[in-house]
Protein backbone atom coordinates (compact mmCIF):
# COMPACT_ATOMS: atom_id res chain seq x y z
CA UNK A 1 0.00 0.00 0.00
CA UNK A 2 1.23 3.49 -0.79
CA UNK A 3 1.88 5.99 1.96
CA UNK A 4 -1.54 7.57 2.57
CA UNK A 5 -2.57 9.51 5.63
CA UNK A 6 -6.27 8.95 4.93
CA UNK A 7 -6.52 6.42 7.73
CA UNK A 8 -5.58 9.12 10.27
CA UNK A 9 -7.02 12.18 8.52
CA UNK A 10 -8.23 14.84 10.96
CA UNK A 11 -11.02 15.90 8.59
CA UNK A 12 -12.17 12.30 8.31
CA UNK A 13 -12.23 12.08 12.11
CA UNK A 14 -14.40 15.21 12.20
CA UNK A 15 -16.82 13.53 9.80
CA UNK A 16 -16.86 10.38 11.92
CA UNK A 17 -17.57 12.44 15.05
CA UNK A 18 -20.09 14.82 13.53
CA UNK A 19 -20.97 14.29 9.86
CA UNK A 20 -23.03 17.49 9.73
CA UNK A 21 -20.25 19.75 11.01
CA UNK A 22 -18.61 22.12 8.54
CA UNK A 23 -15.32 20.20 8.59
CA UNK A 24 -17.17 16.89 8.33
CA UNK A 25 -19.07 18.09 5.28
CA UNK A 26 -15.87 19.50 3.83
CA UNK A 27 -14.15 16.12 4.18
CA UNK A 28 -17.10 14.28 2.61
CA UNK A 29 -17.09 16.63 -0.38
CA UNK A 30 -13.31 16.34 -0.62
CA UNK A 31 -13.44 12.52 -0.58
CA UNK A 32 -15.56 12.52 -3.74
CA UNK A 33 -12.71 13.88 -5.88
CA UNK A 34 -9.43 13.59 -3.91
CA UNK A 35 -6.80 11.59 -5.83
CA UNK A 36 -5.15 10.57 -2.54
CA UNK A 37 -8.42 9.16 -1.16
CA UNK A 38 -9.05 7.34 -4.43
CA UNK A 39 -5.59 5.78 -4.33
CA UNK A 40 -6.06 4.87 -0.65
CA UNK A 41 -9.51 3.32 -0.90
CA UNK A 42 -8.76 1.41 -4.11
CA UNK A 43 -5.62 -0.03 -2.51
CA UNK A 44 -7.67 -1.67 0.24
CA UNK A 45 -8.96 -5.25 0.08
CA UNK A 46 -12.43 -5.44 -1.49
CA UNK A 47 -14.30 -6.15 1.74
CA UNK A 48 -12.67 -3.17 3.53
CA UNK A 49 -13.16 -0.87 0.52
CA UNK A 50 -16.84 -1.77 0.28
CA UNK A 51 -17.38 -1.21 4.02
CA UNK A 52 -15.82 2.26 3.80
CA UNK A 53 -17.74 3.09 0.62
CA UNK A 54 -20.97 2.12 2.36
CA UNK A 55 -20.08 4.00 5.55
CA UNK A 56 -19.36 7.21 3.64
CA UNK A 57 -21.94 6.61 0.89
CA UNK A 58 -19.30 6.82 -1.82
CA UNK A 59 -21.08 4.87 -4.54
CA UNK A 60 -18.25 4.89 -7.08
CA UNK A 61 -16.03 2.88 -4.70
CA UNK A 62 -18.61 0.18 -3.90
CA UNK A 63 -17.78 -1.90 -6.97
Amino acid sequence: MDDHNCENCGFRAKYDTNPKSFLGLLWRWHATWCPGWKAYITSLPDNTRIKLANKYNLTKFKY
